[in-house]
C-alpha cells in the first residue's frame, strides 16, 4: 500500500472515531440470564433497540458540538445538565448511562437481603431492609410516566430517589448505588401493566448487592 493511501486511511479512521466517541457497552451477563424475571426478549429490545438508540443519537448529536465530544460520559452529563441549549445531549447522554448502570445493578440469582457494609448502612440510615424495601418500592412505583427509583449516597447518608424520564442523581453530584428502570420499556413485554409486580421480583431476585457496595466505595 502506497503511503499516501496508507495516510488516507488512517485519517479515515481518526475520523470515524472522532465521530463515534460512545459505544453501547457490552452487557455483563447473557441476555437470557435473568430470565424468568426480565426476558430474553426484554433485554433484546430494551439493550438492542433502546439502549442503542441513545448511543447513536448521542453520537449524532455530538457532531455539532465538538467541545463535548472529548468529554467522559459523567464529565459530559454534569457539563450539560443544567444547560437547556444541550437538552438532547443530556437526555441520550444520561439515558446511555443510567441503562449501563441499570445492567449492573441486576445480576443471576441476587436480590434478598444484602450483607457487609450495605447491609449495615440500610440498618442504619433508613431503618432496615424491610423498610428500605417498602420505601423504594414505593419510589419506583409512584414514578409517574417514565423514570427511575434509586438507591444513593447523599451529605454521607444512604437515601432513596427517584428521577424522572433520563434524569439521574449523577447529575446532581450524588454517589449512586443501584436503579430499577421504570420506563415501560423495561417490563412491558413481560409484566404488561403490573409495574409492582416487576419492582417486587426486581428487588426479591435481582437487585445486585455486590454492585451497590463496590460503588458505596
Amino acid at each position: 500500500m502506497a503511503a499516501a493511501d496508507r495516510a488516507a486511511g488512517a485519517a479515515r479512521v481518526h475520523i470515524a472515531q472522532a465521530a463515534a466517541p460512545h459505544e453501547l457497552p457490552k452487557l455483563p451477563y447473557a441476555d437470557n440470564a435473568l430470565d424468568p424475571v426480565i426476558s430474553a426478549n426484554t433485554i433484546g429490545f430494551h439493550y438492542g433497540k433502546h439502549h442503542q438508540a441513545y448511543v447513536t443519537n448521542l453520537n449524532n448529536l455530538l457532531k455539532d458540538a465538538p467541545d463535548l465530544a472529548a468529554l467522559k460520559l459523567e464529565e459530559l452529563i454534569k457539563t450539560t445538565a443544567a444547560n437547556p441549549n444541550r437538552a438532547g445531549i443530556f437526555n441520550n447522554g444520561a439515558q446511555v448511562w443510567n441503562h449501563t448502570f441499570y445492567w449492573n445493578s441486576m445480576k443471576p440469582g441476587g436480590g434478598g437481603q444484602p450483607g457487609g457494609k450495605i447491609k449495615d448502612r440500610i440498618d442504619a440510615d433508613l431503618g432496615g431492609y424491610d423498610k428500605f424495601k417498602a420505601a423504594f418500592h414505593a419510589a419506583a412505583l409512584g414514578q409517574f410516566g417514565s423514570g427511575w427509583a434509586w438507591l444513593i449516597e447523599d451529605g454521607g447518608k444512604l437515601a432513596i430517589a427517584r428521577t424522572g424520564n433520563a434524569d439521574t442523581p449523577l447529575a446532581q453530584g450524588k454517589k449512586c448505588l443501584v436503579t430499577i428502570d421504570v420506563w415501560e420499556h423495561a417490563y412491558y413485554l413481560d409484566y404488561q401493566n403490573r409495574r409492582a409486580d416487576y419492582i417486587t421480583a426486581w428487588l426479591d431476585k435481582l437487585v445486585n448487592w455486590d454492585f451497590a457496595a463496590k460503588n458505596l466505595g
